[in-house]
């Protein structure tokens, strides 16, 4: 049984799986086999996490991104992330449910975990998607969100908050679902290029 773990996904977590992405038994179990490949000890580092983000940007730097993003899928705080919480933050990043990202993205901003959104917090990670911006197209951005602090005080007017007021994970649902432009803002909106990365890898 141990031996046949190793190289197969078990039934309960493929089961789990694919009742939860929206993922195929056949991509799950090809994914499974280029994950072990990668990753022998069944788990991803904080440093491989961040390599594997800094071949999909050259000419950006992602790893405050990326550092932000692993935190938010190490669900146990272990420092790596398993198979499943791999899957879970693929799926998330490259086509969940709105509700599901929405959630997702929460977790991405509270920094510190306490539940609520502040603003610096708000900057904190508005800063470190600015960072895999190239330079040339940060040029291109429209001038009221053309630096992190402007666009964070955006997203904080849209809000309808006070510098030192918080944002609930209700709030902030909600005020993504009503307005399109702050989903647009609080995002870095590429999942497809690190889908197509990771599809290449995986060939």
């Amino acid at each position: 049984m141990g031996n046949n773990k190793s190289s197969a996904l078990s039934k309960e977590l493929l089961q789990e799986l694919k009742s939860n992405t929206k993922y195929s038994e056949s991509e799950l179990c090809t994914w499974y086999q280029s994950f072990l490949k990668e990753c022998p000890s069944g788990k991803i580092s904080k440093q491989q996490f961040e390599g594997i983000y800094a071949s999909f940007f050259p000419n950006a730097d992602p790893t405050k991104y990326a550092r932000h993003v692993f935190r938010s899928f190490d669900t146990n705080a272990d420092g790596t992330l398993d198979f499943k919480e791999y899957i879970v933050a693929l799926h998330l990043t490259s086509g969940g449910k709105t509700m599901q990202k929405l959630e997702w993205a929460f977790a991405l901003y509270d920094v510190d975990g306490n539940g609520t959104i502040s603003k610096n917090e708000m900057l904190e990670i508005v800063k470190s998607i600015f960072n895999m911006i190239p330079a040339d197209d940060q040029k291109n951005l429209p001038e009221d969100e053309n630096t992190p602090e402007k666009r964070a005080d955006k997203i904080w007017e849209f809000f309808g908050k006070k510098d030192d007021d918080k944002i609930s994970e209700g709030e902030f649902i909600q005020g993504v679902m009503d307005n399109k432009d702050i989903l647009r803002l609080i995002q870095y909106d590429e999942p497809q290029k690190i889908k197509d990365k990771l599809k290449e890898r995986k060939n």
